[in-house]
């Protein structure tokens, strides 16, 4: 075989190796399973989902996520409808289910409610607010409603003495806070560490310290955790690892959260130890949490007595991804 035929040969086997590998990847990526998650605005409320998403732990139960930022009102409405896998903002789809709506909460990341009241640097006191405009994600989700339990807590009445508007993410009310388009606003880590040193806004409250109150996992269909446990549970999995890895890894934890909000790493470091009490390690608060939390809602809702837990929360999927992965 001469020089030529040698040279054309090795590039026919590497054409048809390169042929053969982009099919192979090819057929993996294809070989995912897409699964829509939405979330309701940015901070580190849902950094387990995006943790895990970097990671890979999606991808090694076999799922390729889409995270998708929306209203949590418009998520209730999506998720039961079918065109989500999950949603990652609770608070306002534990009301919806109080309500009716066929949901589960099937695992929890919060066990205390992560917003700081956060308001303009002429303002020094709750009192001062009266008449001011308050800046939250959705109306009457758990966002507005911490803001308007600190600002009770103050001596205002939420309802008549500020004015809420809808400002779709923490990035643009802080932004509004800025401008003077709003006066307050209550803002998870690390934004509420970027109003106070880059915007040098005020902090006066925090509902970590002052409520209880399960806030951010995931809420399904009850259709599709009837019809579809085995792909509830590849989620799961997913979100426990990253959530194990956040809360095992201080240093990475925080220069996650560095990369993902463009922040300084001092900044995430601080928002990393501020906001680690509020996580659960298993995902499965305790049972004096969630009645707590659904007698609180109970007071919000009107209602005559606090729904049953077993009709808000089925962790059953939750428990055996603790049990196979070791979790503590």
């Amino acid at each position: 075989m001469n020089h030529m035929s040698m040279i054309s040969l090795r590039v026919l086997v590497l054409s048809v190796s390169l042929t053969l590998l982009a099919g192979e990847q090819s057929k993996a990526q294809t070989s995912l399973q897409r699964v829509r998650i939405a979330y309701s605005s940015t901070g580190v409320n849902y950094v387990d989902l995006f943790l895990a998403k970097e990671k890979g732990y999606f991808r090694e139960e076999g799922l390729e996520p889409q995270l998708i930022q929306m209203s949590s009102n418009i998520a209730i409405t999506a998720n039961i409808a079918g065109e989500l896998d999950g949603q990652a903002a609770i608070g306002s789809a534990i009301r919806a289910i109080q309500r009716g709506a066929p949901l589960r909460v099937v695992v929890v990341t919060l066990r205390r409610p992560l917003f700081w009241l956060v308001v303009r640097p002429e303002y020094r006191a709750v009192k001062e607010l009266k008449g001011k405009v308050l800046g939250i994600s959705t109306i009457g989700g758990s966002q507005h409603l911490r803001a308007k339990g600190m600002l009770a807590a103050g001596g205002l009445d939420a309802e008549k003495d500020v004015t809420s508007i809808q400002i779709n993410d923490q990035t643009m009310q802080l932004q509004a806070l800025a401008n003077n388009s709003v006066q307050i606003t209550a803002l998870s880590p690390p934004w509420v560490a970027v109003a106070r040193d880059k915007f040098k806004m005020n902090i006066l409250d925090s509902a970590l310290e002052r409520f209880a109150g399960i806030d951010s996992g995931l809420v399904v269909a009850v259709k599709m955790l009837q019809e579809k446990p085995d792909l509830v549970k590849k989620i799961l999995r997913a979100r426990a690892k990253g959530n194990r890895y956040y809360l095992e890894n201080e240093r990475e934890g925080s220069e996650f959260l560095a990369r993902l909000y463009k922040v300084d790493f001092k900044t995430a470091l601080e928002s990393y130890r501020a906001s680690k009490p509020a996580f659960t390690s298993t995902g499965i608060p305790t049972d004096d949490e969630i009645k707590e939390h659904l007698a609180n809602d109970a007071q919000i809702l009107k209602l005559p007595e606090p729904v049953q837990p077993s009709k808000i929360v089925d962790f059953n999927l939750q428990r055996e991804v603790v049990r196979e992965l070791g979790i503590k």
